[in-house]
């Protein structure tokens, strides 16, 4: 691990301490913009409190991203427990991070995504499902369908492995021979992959559920898929329909709805979705792509 991805990861995780306060996301965002304009004769050292002082941070500050870049033995000891655990970092700054989500949410990607399991998964294109925990009927069966159709057309399946539509879709996949990128809200260390199924979690390893960790997944779901698919929603309410107007408005992914006559299914068209049946399935690749722009307009 070099320097870079080292900074990456003191500066936005918490290491296994709940005491821990890493940046936010806005935070890393704001300080990775101001150090990317500083002086060039500042690029090959590390920062000083008076390098942030320069980039127009307060003293408090200051200190605190300096504390948290010196958490170098805390680091060390988190890295050694997820190695025995094989949990994997990825920050942003490395070779193997998903170029799908750097690319859809520049500054706004997570500082480090950690990955346990067959790694190879996040060099191959993949198509993404997000739906109802209670979902039943057909847009269960739709939830099945792209979960084998994303198998037998060779795409990595990649959804949120919640119970509902995603675990339909991920063992649907498994079962017709194909492979899973489950991206888990809950703690990473305690899942175990299969040869053709790679767990991911934001920032940390060992992080327990909350439901702010699963809205916030949402988007790497939705930013990883080269197609986006909605089994099930519910109308202004959950984190499908959350993470799917999220999508539309900042076109992280091209977004279809399985068109089960519902208000949320009808809105969803409404915004930009297009709508998809099972048959439509049969070939992902002509699906076609729209971004539609109702929310700047």
């Amino acid at each position: 691990m070099n320097a870079r991805e080292q900074g990456f990861l003191l500066l936005s995780s918490q290491l296994g301490d709940p005491a821990r306060h890493p940046l936010t996301t806005a935070q890393l965002r704001q300080l990775g913009r101001r150090v990317r304009v500083r002086d060039a004769t500042t690029e090959d050292r590390e920062l000083l409190p008076e390098d942030l002082t320069a980039l127009g941070y307060g003293p408090d500050m200051a200190r605190r991203i300096i504390r948290l870049l010196q958490d170098e033995a805390p680091l060390h000891h988190y890295l050694q427990r997820g190695n025995t655990k094989g949990c994997i970092p990825i920050s942003r700054v490395s070779e193997g991070y998903p170029m799908t989500v750097h690319n859809r949410l520049g500054d706004d990607a997570p500082g480090c995504i950690w990955a346990k399991g067959d790694l190879s998964l996040l060099q191959f294109p993949g198509v993404a499902l997000v739906g109802s925990r209670d979902i039943s009927g057909a847009g269960l069966d739709f939830a099945k369908a792209v979960g084998m159709e994303a198998a037998k057309q060779g795409f990595v399946l990649i959804s949120g492995n919640a119970r509902g539509a995603d675990r339909a879709a991920q063992d649907s996949c498994l079962q017709n021979g194909g492979q899973v990128i489950s991206i888990v809200a809950d703690e990473l260390e305690r899942h175990h992959p299969t040869d053709r199924i790679l767990y991911l979690s934001e920032d940390s390893f060992d992080l327990p559920f909350s439901a702010q960790r699963a809205l916030s997944r949402n988007r790497l779901i939705h930013c990883m898929g080269l197609r986006t698919f909605v089994a099930q929603v519910s109308l202004h309410h959950g984190g499908t329909w959350d993470g799917s107007v999220k999508n539309l408005r900042n076109n992280w992914s091209p977004l279809y709805c399985y068109d089960d006559g519902s208000p949320a299914a009808q809105e969803l068209l409404q915004m930009g979705a297009g709508a998809v049946d099972i048959g439509d399935l049969r070939d992902i690749p002509a699906l076609p792509i729209r971004f539609m722009d109702l929310f700047n307009s």
